[in-house]
């Protein structure tokens, strides 16, 4: 679930609520980009751009709009960052990597950009793994919010791309098809499932990936 939230004048200004249930279905909409950055034979960086929906966008102009121009300066850009960079913390900014299945653990972004463009939020940052990740095997990458308030879409498998694939490597954007994982994991949506205030995994079931496959011998 991505949120914004921040105490201003005694008050927490609450753009989305961290604290909420899991909903059925996301309430908030960006369209995002991903740079797999490979140096040699390993991941070196991730490069995330994501441009929220209009609605969104509109919501955050009115909270940290504090000179009410009807615009966000240098100044109100760096807060909105801030803000988001601290909410997503726990959450590992909505990213997922596996190597050969394995969870792979990823550093904190230094930090992320805002930017307002045409009207849109749009959020800017690199993040880096906190171990080498060898290009052996598959390596999976995905952007998912664990409490599916967020959707995160991919319009375009080239929105996923990979700089310096290196030879005896393939790249393959992975849309799984929403009624084929439902079927597969029905045993496990549950009503619990639906009700854990921490979150589930129905999102990461839907979410669009990139798989990173090198042959061993290539």
């Amino acid at each position: 679930m991505l949120t914004i939230c921040r105490k201003a004048s005694g008050t927490v200004t609450a753009l989305l609520a961290l604290s909420a249930p899991a909903f059925a279905h996301p309430h908030v909409f960006a369209e995002a980009r991903l740079d797999v950055v490979v140096n040699g034979d390993q991941v070196e960086a991730l490069r995330h751009l994501w441009r929220f929906d209009d609605l969104f966008s509109s919501t955050v102009l009115i909270e940290f709009d504090r000179n009410k121009n009807l615009e966000l300066d240098q100044g109100e850009l760096q807060e909105v960052a801030g803000v988001v960079h601290e909410s997503l913390a726990e959450f590992n900014y909505f990213q997922i990597v596996t190597a050969n299945g394995k969870d792979v653990a990823m550093q904190a972004p230094a930090e992320l950009i805002a930017d307002f463009t045409d009207n849109q939020l749009i959020i800017l940052f690199e993040s880096l793994p906190k171990e080498p990740i060898p290009l052996e095997g598959t390596v999976a990458f995905g952007v998912y919010d664990p409490t599916f308030y967020t959707a995160i879409d991919f319009t375009e498998d080239e929105y996923m791309a990979v700089e310096n694939l290196p030879p005896g490597c393939s790249r393959q954007v992975i849309r799984p098809d929403p009624e084929e994982a439902i079927a597969q994991n029905q045993e496990t949506l549950t009503e619990a499932f639906f009700n854990d205030p921490a979150g589930n995994d129905l999102s990461k079931i839907f979410a669009t990936t990139l798989e990173i496959t090198c042959d061993a011998n290539g």
